[in-house]
């Protein structure tokens, strides 16, 4: 048996695991904690990543291994290597200032979205390098090349010290603010006007299936991936396959080869780690909306569903319009959530579960119309994450999403698809393993029209738009 290794080093954590290269069958695994904040130190997910290899039983009889990691994150190398100061992760908004700077310079959303297919925003790095030039033009000055989580981590699986050694790969590049994933290319004048004339090293990009060279005890490393692309090759998302995690915020992303320029900054133009496009949709309200709700009605999940799913669609005119921490996408920070149409026929435990099951069904059908809207065809969902253990959301999210739901079996689906990766740059293919994905349920339902434009009659009343 060959064995292959997935590394996701996510913000919470780093999980390892090895996978038989033959079949994708999950041989060992272990994890480790990253401490918390919106700034780590890099030195931390390594010393992370160590004891998760450890616990995985160590990587000495694996043939292949690859990291997928956490998006955008800003980490800054001297010329000799060293870390100039903490990563900002995605998470930090200190550079939300920045971002509009940026926009502004270029000329406006619709230059961005022109040359790169991204909007800034205070997640992507050229943000966070405005920001570090202007509040810190000391640590600006010592950086000699930026790179980012699963560029850092591959490269010190690599033992090298030699910051021109650094890779990257399509996916990940495509979140920088500096890389067109349409056309494969960095735009270092982008680069330069964030950091203010400076012109540090990037990573070199790989092709999905490159190797990005080899651990000092000869294991090939794969080229890595940004997380949600990591997530798609896990699952084994083709072509027409619309991936809805619901977590604590709202993902929705499609493989195509469309590669989008929205200038409303909805759908960010990111790669997939297969050679293809990923366009992508955020939102800041997901699974939790459902666990707001069923506390607010006393129950447990099991009876949250059950309420759910004993009323009639359209929850007799009831409608949830879910942003109940404001919203990104659209773009209402200050907006909050609100319970519409209520009567005193209506209001009802289970026309209240319903209408936020469809609610939150409805924001994401929001984030699909804004994929297909730029010619991205979907045929099937396949929805993963917390909110995807809801018996409600699955029975009731073909019916509002108008397509078939699929929930695979609940896996470490990032290190899984870097475990793929890891596989496809061993063999040296045209295309990643054909792996078992596991068990995957099937849903469907006639569809719910009604409830869609009952919820979008209302969604712009919400405070804020």
């Amino acid at each position: 048996m060959t064995l292959v290794a997935g590394i996701d080093s996510s913000t919470q954590s780093c999980k390892v695991i090895v996978c038989d290269s033959d079949t994708g069958e999950t041989v060992r695994s272990g994890s480790a904690p990253h401490p918390g904040g919106t700034e780590v130190d890099p030195r931390e997910w390594w010393a992370a990543l160590e004891i998760a290899i450890g616990a995985a039983g160590g990587l000495d009889d694996v043939a292949a291994a690859a990291v997928g990691a956490q998006q955008h994150g800003m980490v800054c190398l001297d010329s000799s290597g060293e870390v100039v100061r903490k990563a900002l992760l995605w998470n930090d908004t200190r550079s939300a200032a920045a971002a509009e700077q940026l926009i502004d310079e270029l000329g406006g959303p619709e230059a961005w979205a022109q040359r790169i297919g991204v909007v800034p925003v205070a997640s992507i790095t050229a943000t966070k390098l405005r920001w570090l030039a202007d509040a810190e033009p000391q640590h600006a000055d010592a950086t000699a090349a930026v790179c980012l989580p699963h560029d850092w981590l591959t490269w010190r699986l690599s033992g090298s010290t030699d910051i021109a050694d650094l890779c990257t790969d399509r996916s990940d590049a495509s979140g920088t603010g500096y890389f067109a994933a349409a056309t494969g290319d960095y735009h270092q004048d982008l680069l330069e006007l964030a950091m203010r004339g400076r012109t540090p090293t990037l990573p070199r990009v790989l092709g999905p299936a490159e190797s990005a060279g080899r651990t000092p005890s000869g294991t090939v490393l794969g080229a890595g991936t940004g997380d949600n692309a990591g997530a798609a090759l896990g699952l084994g998302a083709g072509s027409g396959d619309c991936v809805v995690s619901l977590g604590t915020s709202g993902v929705v992303s499609a493989v195509t080869d469309v590669a989008p320029r929205d200038a409303s900054g909805l759908v960010a133009g990111f790669a997939d780690a297969t050679g293809r496009q990923l366009p992508l949709v955020c939102t800041l309200n997901g699974a939790p909306v459902l666990a707001a709700v069923a506390g607010m009605l006393g129950v447990d999940f099991d009876e949250f569903d059950r309420l759910a799913l004993s009323a009639e669609a359209g929850a007799q005119g009831l409608t949830w319009v879910p942003y109940f921490d404001g919203e990104r996408s659209p773009n209402l920070p200050e907006a909050t959530g609100a319970l519409h149409g209520v009567t005193t026929r209506n209001l009802k435990p289970a026309n209240v579960a319903r209408a936020a099951v469809e609610g939150l069904l409805c924001s994401m059908a929001y984030c699909m119309d804004r994929i297909t809207d730029h010619g991205v065809a979907v045929s099937r969902v396949i929805l993963v994450g917390g909110g995807a253990r809801s018996e409600a959301v699955r029975r009731i999210g073909p019916a509002v999403l108008g397509a078939p739901v699929h929930v695979p079996t609940p896996a470490e689906y990032v290190a899984f698809g870097a475990a793929r990766q890891a596989a496809w740059a061993l063999s040296g293919a045209d295309a990643p393993p054909d792996w078992t994905f596991g068990v995957t349920a099937s849903y469907t339902a006639d569809p719910t029209p009604q409830v869609v434009e009952q919820y979008q009659a209302v969604q712009g009343l919400t405070r804020g738009q």
